[in-house]
Formats: C-alpha cells, sequence, structure tokens
C-alpha cells in the first residue's frame, strides 16, 4: 500500500473509516464500516459519495476538436450540443473495446474522463492524435454523488445542478470554487460527477456530507442492475452459448458515431427513435425501444477423430468420443434465451416499480 497513488480525498477516507486497497494503482476505499451492502441500499433509497478521483480527467482544445475524436470514437460528437456529454468507446482496428469515456462539450473545449486503469493508454492516444491541444488536468479531485436524493443534496449548495438534465455539464461556483459538474454516474441511479480543484475537496465533500441523506461510500458498491449486464449474464449461463450481442453489438465498433447514433423525433404519441443501433439500452437502462439481443451458440461436439490431450497427471494422450451430447442445443436454446430474457425483463420492472413506484415524467 505504501506504493500506491492517493487521491485529494484520501485522508477523508481513512478518517471516516475506509477500508483501503489497491484500485487500479490508487489507495481507494473499497467499503466504509457501514458495509457494501448498506451502502449499496442507501445508494438505492438516498445519496451516496464516491471518490472517483482516480479516473483521468483531460481537455482537448482547437479546431474542429468534435470531428477530430469522433474518428477515434463510434459516437455522434459532432452532433452534441454545447452543455451536452456523452458516453463513447475507444476500439481496437478489429473492432474490439479498449476502454469507454465520458466526452462534453463545454463550448470553448471538451471535457474528456478515462478510466484509471486504462489512463496512460487513452492518453497516449489522445495525446498523439491532439499533440499541444491535449492537455491532461491533475490538479482536480473527481466526486461522484449518487441516488435519488443526489439533486437535492447538491442543490442546497449549488443551485445550478438542480436544473441540469440527465446527460447535461455545467461549471458553477461553490465558495469561490469552480466546479465542473454533469449529470451522470455509473450507480444505475441519478446523480452527478463533480470535478472539484484538489485543495477544495475534502471541504466540499465534508460539506456533502454534513447532509443527512449523505453518506460515503466505496467502490465496492457503485456497479449494480444495469440491464444490459444482467441480460449478458443471462445468456451466458444458458449451456453452449459463446457470445451475447445487444443492439448493433460488434457491428457497432465499424460504424461513424453520426451512424450509430439512434435520432429522436417528436412523434403523435411521443418520441420517437429514428433507428435501434442500441437495442433498446443506453447507460444500462432500458429507452422504451424493443430490447435486442443476440447469442451465438456451439453445441457440444461430439468429435470422433482422435484429440490430443492429457490426464489428470499431465500425462499426453488422445481422446475419442463417441454418440452425442447435447444434440438439440440449438433448437432448445432459441426459447430458453426468450424465457430468460423475460425473466429479466420482470425482474427489473418489479425493482423499479419497488423502487419509483412506476412514476415517469413526460416529454412534450
Amino acid at each position: 500500500m505504501t506504493d500506491l497513488l492517493t487521491t485529494p480525498l484520501d485522508g477523508l477516507s481513512r478518517a471516516l473509516g475506509g477500508r483501503m486497497v489497491d484500485f487500479a494503482g490508487y489507495a481507494l476505499p473499497v467499503q466504509f464500516p457501514t458495509g457494501v451492502m448498506k451502502e449499496h441500499l442507501h445508494t438505492r433509497a438516498a445519496a451516496s459519495l464516491f471518490d472517483v478521483s482516480h479516473m483521468g480527467q483531460a481537455i482537448l482544445r482547437g479546431a474542429a476538436v468534435a470531428e477530430r475524436l469522433e474518428a477515434m470514437i463510434p459516437a455522434d460528437l459532432a452532433g452534441l450540443a454545447e452543455g451536452q456529454q456523452r458516453y463513447g468507446l475507444f476500439t481496437s482496428e478489429a473492432g474490439g473495446i479498449l476502454d469507454d469515456l465520458m466526452v462534453a462539450n463545454r463550448g470553448e473545449d471538451h471535457l474528456i474522463v478515462v478510466n484509471a486503469a486504462r489512463k496512460a493508454h487513452d492518453f497516449g492516444l489522445l495525446s498523439d492524435a491532439f499533440g499541444a491541444d491535449f492537455m491532461p488536468v491533475s490538479d482536480r479531485a473527481l466526486i461522484a454523488l449518487q441516488g435519488p436524493a443526489a439533486e437535492a443534496a447538491l442543490g442546497a449548495m449549488v443551485p445550478a445542478a438542480a436544473g441540469l438534465r440527465f446527460m447535461e455539464v455545467t461549471v458553477a461556483e461553490w465558495q469561490g470554487a469552480a466546479l465542473w459538474i454533469s449529470r451522470s454516474g455509473y450507480s444505475g441511479e441519478d446523480g452527478f460527477e463533480i470535478s472539484v480543484p484538489a485543495a477544495r475537496a475534502e471541504g466540499f465533500a465534508r460539506a456533502l456530507l454534513e447532509n443527512p441523506a449523505v453518506l460515503p461510500a466505496g467502490l465496492g458498491a457503485p456497479l449494480y442492475g444495469k440491464l444490459d449486464a444482467d441480460l449478458a449474464a443471462a445468456m451466458m449461463s444458458i449451456n453452449a452459448v459463446k457470445g451475447v450481442e445487444i443492439g448493433a453489438g460488434m457491428a457497432a465498433a465499424a460504424l461513424t458515431g453520426s451512424a450509430n447514433a439512434d435520432e429522436i423525433r417528436m412523434g403523435p404519441d411521443g418520441p420517437e427513435f429514428l433507428s435501434n443501433h442500441a437495442g433498446g439500452i443506453l447507460g444500462g437502462i432500458s429507452t422504451g425501444q424493443p430490447v435486442v439481443v443476440r447469442f451465438a451458440v456451439k453445441p457440444t461436439s461430439s468429435i470422433l477423430t482422435p484429440r490430443r490431450t492429457i490426464t489428470a497427471a499431465g500425462e499426453e494422450v488422445e481422446i475419442q468420443t463417441k454418440g452425442r451430447h447435447d444434440p438439440c442445443v440449438g433448437i432448445r436454446a432459441v426459447p430458453v434465451g426468450e424465457a430468460m430474457m423475460a425473466l429479466v425483463l420482470a425482474d427489473h420492472l418489479l425493482r423499479d416499480r419497488g423502487q419509483t413506484g412506476g412514476v415517469r415524467g413526460t416529454i412534450g
């Protein structure tokens, strides 16, 4: 632990009893004395404060930033309006995912937030592509305030934050400190991510924690309940399933950001999507479109040709099978997959009703 990097909130996390662990090379709390389960439930019921300062923050400036960045990321960044943020992916030439990131258009520049474990890699890509127009940020902390009470808690301190809608960003002030605020997060709940000058981070966090609705949470708690993750897990639990795609899946990596974006227009009965590359799920939350999941099946093979293997003792031998093992799995996988999908959707619907009472806002 002595060789680990620390964040501006390290002292506060330790003072609050955080159990510090190695997380992407940083000493960060995996949980506090309340425990992971209580932190999980509190995030669902009120608001939790997470230290995510280990993540990489950077600014891009210069001409045609969005267009240059869109050449690297399959997301519609050229159409990203000022004051809005978008989720994106760095992909390899083969279409694999290298990392995910957030891109915010702040008018005079674009703010980038990447994962800590891939920070050096991602910053290297951005530096090569943007040169002097790429400026990593090293003097700010990043705080995530997540949960249904997050708006009230942050709005009491920074009124401008309460007016933000999901995936909108702004710059606001708190006691003379400039805050970079986005309404976003990875908890599956409403919430905000707030970039704070490092010297003011502990004071700002303590002020939030004075609100009885806000408790500290470790990194053992923020990721849970994403619809696409649960669907993928359900499909992969079916015998012989070897791969899962949601929406455009792997093909999305071959699309430009503009082509991959699912545009929306107002129809006679409300908002209507013009495409469904996302497969009905964005950020782990259903969009109201049809949920599209595909999976690949490879039935267990019965190969008559001798194949090389080893015994438990490590002896090299040949094995030859006879008969068939589960020859109908490919046919049965379809109704089983449909049933698994129905179970996951029903589970999420019931959880949503329990948390929100089924209350929904309207658009238009």
